[in-house]
């Protein structure tokens, strides 16, 4: 016979199913507090075995600090005939307090007995959610109040020398206001870039580069770097490279260098007397692979030991004094955490009040088969005019960033044209040949992505041509799409002479026959694998470049086959993911035939998946790469 729901809640079946086995705790307490019924539900969430509670005193299991507010509560609970939404904590059997909320039912307004039903639940993990996102809120506030601090100090301290600059200083004067201009910049720069690359970390754009390089180039430049600081504080700043450790590794120097620029910076700041040691030792692991050991230790004040755990986190110092007294925003650490995590590796800290702390990491790096060191340079001109034969249009709205731009050109002694919006550029390209063009990204009329789209679909003569994207945005996003809209670069903005420098003599200066004023060259056939760039960044040395080619010959062709795989299967989203990995390689080896290619790669493999045009490229690329393989085989 089928059960009523009438002969259900007549037989009081319901008892079992929502009182005896809910999920809430269920109290019947009389007046004075006497337990005399709790269900099953205090085994689950409190600890305690069937019927232990009865006869005891609910007050007895309410913490102290709290037990008057909850007595008001239990007091109100009498006089009404309900009340709901009563927090409080109750102590469970391991002697820990959980987070309950009550509403109570009181008997004696419909039954006339002395006493309460409280239907708890179990609020702990609410709460505990509650009080991080209060945390994190105080957090970002106290950041945003850092960072506000930040940024204002040194606009306020350009904003002021260069009010001071223009009543007519003199020549002593002009050099203090124009090194404090300088150094105010820098620190801007150096506070937008951590925000930016938090960000980029965080969203998971940033990308890690497998190339070459030599640990005691890098810290010898570091040492350099800070060396200034040191002697102006009297710090003795010294590095330990062991043996085993001073050898060419491949992986990314230039994230590594950021974590080391952090922690040496952070010793640096807090250290103002004894001495700053970097050490690095290596233990082999299976193969080629070594796990490398950094120690960076100060005798600065140290941290204390409630703060250590803390230390990492996002926007936060170890104490709101720190940050008024020293600066900073509070996302040095937590960038270094999350580019060593990125890496595979981890990091700690041991540290002691007013004694000093050591941060220490560990990164995986493979090795190469010699351990030559190799001379990490800086490009520099060679001449005072190293771009003279060059003639590059700048495409740029702001006035003063224009000015920036052109008064370098002309000191290199370029010829060079200038455009305030692609409109402009695109009349300008129209008549005349340039070499380069320098692209703001942002500007009205015509923005540089959409210039850029149109010169690569106009003239077949000019289309080729380098355009270098100039851009204040920041992350990698933005940089793809620069790439993507067919750029060949991008310098951030702000940019330094350095910079500008660097990236023209990396496409412009592998053209060995400088053109002549007035005079038109003829163009030589490139070979398949220029390795000039490759030259010139290790200083021509040999074993370096041996390394950086073999490398390349033994994972390349895992690369084609990847592409091939993929492209037959349809997967062109992987296809799009290896071609982007195997981008920055393409430039370090100088197979220039490629560059565009593998540009319209990637973008047909996510715009037009399984398009003619997608398999005709990839069909174009691997047939390319599996030549520039048999080349260098041929000449190694």
């Amino acid at each position: 016979m089928k059960l009523t729901l009438q002969t259900y809640v007549r037989k009081g079946l319901f008892y079992k199913s929502v009182v005896e086995d809910g999920s809430d705790i269920i109290f019947i307490v009389d007046y004075t507090g006497m337990v005399l019924y709790h269900n099953r539900s205090v085994r689950e969430t409190l600890g305690y075995s069937n019927n232990s509670l009865i006869g005891k005193n609910f007050f007895d299991f309410v913490p102290p600090q709290v037990l008057p507010y909850f007595k008001k509560q239990f007091a109100s609970s009498i006089r009404k005939t309900y009340n709901k939404g009563v927090e409080f904590q109750f102590k469970c059997k391991d002697k820990s307090y959980k987070y309950l909320e009550f509403n109570s039912v009181n008997l004696n307004k419909k039954e006339g007995i002395e006493g309460l039903i409280l239907d708890c639940r179990d609020i702990t993990q609410r709460k505990q959610d509650a009080e991080e996102l209060s945390r994190a809120q105080k957090a970002k506030e106290q950041f945003l109040a850092n960072i506000s601090h930040e940024i204002r100090t040194p606009i306020n301290g350009i904003a002021g020398m260069a009010g001071l600059l223009s009543q007519n200083p003199s020549h002593e004067e002009q050099k203090t206001y124009l090194n404090a201009i300088k150094s105010a910049a820098d620190n801007l720069k150096v506070i937008i870039n951590d925000i930016l690359d938090l960000a980029s970390i965080e969203s998971g754009k940033l990308q890690l580069e497998k190339i070459g390089f030599n640990l005691n180039d890098l810290l010898h430049s570091l040492i350099e770097t800070f060396s200034m600081q040191a002697k102006e504080k009297r710090i003795n700043l010294t590095y330990t490279l062991e043996k085993e450790a001073d050898r060419i590794f491949i992986g990314d120097p230039v994230r590594l260098n950021q974590i080391l620029i952090n922690l040496i910076s952070n010793a640096v700041k807090f250290t103002h007397v004894g001495s700053i040691q970097i050490k690095v030792q290596a233990q082999k692991q299976k193969g080629d692979f070594f796990k490398l050991r950094f120690d960076i230790t100060d005798t600065g004040i140290g941290i204390p030991q409630d703060k250590l755990q803390t230390i990492f986190e996002s926007f936060s110092q170890a104490d709101a004094s720190v940050t008024r007294k020293y600066g900073g925003t509070g996302l040095g650490l937590t960038i270094v955490k999350q580019l060593v995590e990125l890496q595979g590796g981890s990091i700690y800290v041991s540290s002691k009040e007013n004694a000093g702390s050591t941060f220490t990491f560990y990164l995986t790096y493979q090795a190469g088969k010699k351990a030559k060191a190799i001379e990490a340079r800086n490009y520099q001109p060679k001449t005072k005019e190293p771009f003279k034969y060059h003639s590059i249009l700048l495409v740029e709205d702001n006035d003063i960033n224009r000015l920036y731009a052109s008064s370098i050109l002309k000191m290199w002694g370029c010829h060079f044209e200038t455009a305030e919006n692609g409109v402009v550029a695109l009349e300008k390209i129209r008549n005349n040949s340039f070499d380069a063009i320098l692209m703001d990204v942002q500007m009205p009329v015509m923005d540089g992505l959409e210039t850029t789209k149109a010169i690569r679909q106009g003239d077949p003569k000019k289309r080729d041509v380098l355009i270098i994207a100039l851009t204040a945005n920041a992350t990698q996003q933005d940089f793809q799409k620069c790439l993507d809209a067919g750029m060949n670069d991008c310098i951030i903005k702000p940019f330094t002479q350095q910079d500008l420098f660097n990236t023209l003599n990396k496409h412009l200066g592998r053209k060995v026959i400088a053109k002549k004023e007035n005079s038109v060259s003829k163009p030589e056939d490139e070979p398949l694998v220029d390795l000039t760039y490759l030259k010139k960044m290790s200083n021509n040395n040999q074993d370096f470049i041996n390394e950086i080619v073999d490398t390349f010959l033994e994972s390349m062709p895992a690369n084609i086959e990847e592409i091939k795989v993929n492209a037959r299967t349809d997967n062109w989203e992987q296809v799009a993911k290896v071609v982007h990995k195997i981008k920055p390689t393409i430039s370090l080896m100088g197979i220039h035939s490629l560059k565009d290619k593998i540009a319209k790669l990637e973008q047909e493999a996510k715009l037009n998946p399984g398009s003619a045009n997608s398999k005709t490229l990839t069909d174009e690329v691997t047939s390319i790469l599996t030549l520039a393989i048999k080349s260098l085989q041929l000449t190694s």
